[in-house]
């Protein structure tokens, strides 16, 4: 799920978290997401990271249209709405706990021609992983997904399973504590990693990384 520390709330001051929608313009169409801070907390509201992620996928930065891509941790699941939104074929996952909520989302956000294309499904990182096809997604996205020391294994087993050598994955964050470089470098034992864009009113970098080939391993 896609959560970041209590502290970062307070300090930014929680009005926009307590708003019950928070609304955007991508694609062409507005969105407006569903938050709810009251039930479940920081994974129920839209971060920066999730903001940079979508405007950098507006901006063409990747082929989208008709490429299968997956979201971990969406949370409010603005990401793989934009996506969505831009022509991929999107399967948007979090767990289970906050799957009605992200399902309403993606559901109140998406025209029904595009729904068709999109999936709604349950992943724990590290768990599951067996109701996915190995290797099955173009590209995987992440926003503000790097968080916990004790989710990092689980995480990078998530990323090497559903990626194939083709794939690529984009991950949006803010740099906040050191075990987010240390998740980083973690990262470029098994894939080639490279900051591809940094926002400098939001703090926000993102980072592409795909699967080192067997060759560069030798």
């Amino acid at each position: 799920m896609a959560l970041v520390p209590y502290e970062e709330a307070a300090a930014l001051g929680l009005q926009a978290f307590h708003k019950p929608f928070a609304t955007f313009s991508f694609a062409n169409h507005t969105i407006r997401v569903r938050q709810d801070w009251r039930q479940l907390g920081v994974a129920a509201v839209v971060w920066d990271a999730a903001v940079v992620l979508s405007t950098y996928l507006e901006m063409g930065a990747v082929e989208l249209r008709g490429c299968s891509a997956v979201e971990l941790g969406a949370g409010t699941g603005l990401v793989g709405i934009v996506a969505a939104l831009l022509g991929a074929h999107v399967t948007v996952t979090d767990r289970k706990v906050a799957l009605e909520f992200l399902k309403s989302n993606v559901q109140a956000n998406l025209p029904p021609h595009i729904q068709t294309n999109t999936v709604v499904k349950e992943l724990t990182w590290g768990q599951n992983l067996e109701s996915f096809s190995s290797g099955e997604f173009d590209l995987i996205l992440g926003a503000d997904i790097i968080y916990l020391e004790e989710t990092f294994t689980d995480l990078l087993q998530t990323l090497d399973y559903l990626c194939s050598d083709h794939s690529v994955i984009l991950l949006a964050c803010r740099i906040r504590y050191e075990r987010d470089n240390n998740f980083l470098a973690m990262m470029e034992r098994q894939f080639t990693v490279s900051k591809v864009h940094y926002d400098p009113e939001k703090d926000v970098h993102i980072y592409k990384a795909q699967k080192r080939s067997q060759r560069e391993d030798l």
